[in-house]
């Protein structure tokens, strides 16, 4: 019998308008034999009507599907017994705020694949919007860098820049950021931003997003030990000096001087600590775009922000937190924030966040779901990376044993649940259940 393929509505965000499988390609699909559904959707970013117009049936009900797309994770009502489910399920570090949808799912006997863990031979993901969070993050800094310095009654060029969703485009914002970049080489930045310095941790998609961006400026990088030495500017503001950092920057043994060591850290995170309050009193402008989980040193704590703004006229104003754990790698980003709400002043002497851009502190920009911001350019770059697997997904039979599976070996290596069952490579996140 022929399974039915079906892309649900995204109802965890309100401002969540990102699709998993674009128009074009459900077309394409269609053309092949497959039977596609999609559920009505107003906010979507692509509408019920292109959907129609490729083939898809569209309407409220989408429980005569077999496998079901969605981008986030989806409310336990909403699940449904015997399903294949592919999304972003946030349960590989056995966030504790994800286990009742993961139990449903146990216990409704579905299938769990998820994007995160779609990985190539060499353990690379090949399904990601990182590129997208790292462009709108960016963007997104470089907008509360304006706004926060004209509150503190300073004029930039930056604060001729928007928030990333209100562009039409990533074309339309690159070209307001290029002509931000233009007049800060014409005329400078305020004297008293220089030398005006971003850092950049991690050199991963979020990374490459993020510099994608800056890089529309006049952008000079230079290495992380070179930072606590660029005392003045030469160029007179004329020129961003970009710092990216990587894990030998921001984190040393503990207790030993022996060189870095990169797999020895991965292995044994605990032997090592952060390093990174070195840099942090150089920094104007922190985008926080790496990896972080528990076992690791944190970039800074909230201890070291308010060491930092005990002293007079702190440099750094500005931290794009774009990796957004929670009391994460930035320990006082407190929460994700929302898109239309996007931006909290955090006050070290009172370890109290307040919402906007006043108050006395470090602003942070912590969106959740930054590449929502750029919600067309960011499916389509999605859909192109998920395509080619979704033949594989719809055709394999999934009453066999997980060892008889027959499906592409990227997405075998991201299937949590087989039959309500954890795989043997997820077995580890039973004991967060």
């Amino acid at each position: 019998m022929k399974k039915i393929i079906a892309i649900r509505h995204e109802n965890k965000y309100e401002m969540e308008r990102r699709v998993p499988i674009i128009p074009d390609h459900v077309g394409t699909l269609i053309n092949k034999g497959y039977e596609i559904h999609v559920q009505s959707s107003s906010k979507r970013v692509f509408s019920d009507d292109e959907y129609r117009n490729a083939g898809a049936i569209v309407n409220n009900d989408i429980s005569d599907a077999d496998i079901i797309f969605g981008v986030k994770e989806i409310p336990m009502q909403d699940l449904m017994p015997g399903k294949t489910y592919m999304f972003f399920s946030h349960v590989i570090k056995g966030q504790p705020y994800n286990m009742p949808m993961l139990k449903r799912l146990m216990e409704l006997k579905c299938n769990l694949i998820d994007y995160e863990k779609v990985t190539d031979e060499f353990n690379k993901r090949v399904i990601f919007f990182g590129k997208y969070a790292g462009l709108a993050g960016m963007i997104n800094t470089l907008w509360s860098v304006g706004q926060r310095y004209q509150k503190l009654g300073i004029e930039t060029p930056f604060v001729k820049l928007r928030q990333a969703y209100t562009y039409s485009s990533l074309s339309e914002a690159k070209n307001a950021i290029s002509k931000v970049g233009y007049e800060i080489m014409k005329h400078g930045l305020p004297k008293e931003l220089q030398p005006f310095t971003v850092g950049i941790t991690g050199y991963g998609n979020v990374s490459m997003g993020a510099q994608e961006i800056l890089h529309l400026l006049p952008v000079k990088e230079i290495f992380p030990e070179d930072l606590p030495l660029l005392k003045d500017d030469i160029s007179n503001g004329k020129i961003i000096y970009k710092v990216v950092f990587k894990e030998q920057d921001t984190v040393k043994h503990i207790g030993e001087d022996r060189p870095f060591d990169l797999q020895h850290y991965y292995q044994h995170p605990e032997e090592y600590v952060s390093r990174f309050n070195d840099y942090l009193e150089n920094l104007t402008v922190l985008v926080h775009g790496a990896y972080w989980d528990a076992r690791y040193p944190r970039v800074i704590t909230k201890s070291e922000i308010a060491k930092l703004y005990s002293k007079p006229n702190p440099k750094l104003s500005v931290v794009g937190d774009i990796s957004c754990d929670p009391d994460g790698g930035i320990e006082f980003t407190h929460k994700g924030t929302e898109i239309d709400d996007p931006v909290f002043v955090y006050n070290p002497a009172t370890d109290a966040p307040t919402m906007g851009f006043d108050g006395d502190g470090v602003c942070v920009m912590s969106v959740d779901i930054l590449p929502s911001e750029l919600p067309r350019d960011a499916s389509r770059g999605f859909s192109d990376a998920l395509r080619p697997f979704i033949e594989s997904i719809v055709e394999c039979n999934f009453n066999n044993s997980y060892e008889n599976l027959t499906i592409a070996p990227a997405i075998k290596r991201a299937l949590i649940l087989h039959n309500g069952e954890l795989t043997k490579p997820f077995e580890y996140i039973s004991k967060y259940l």
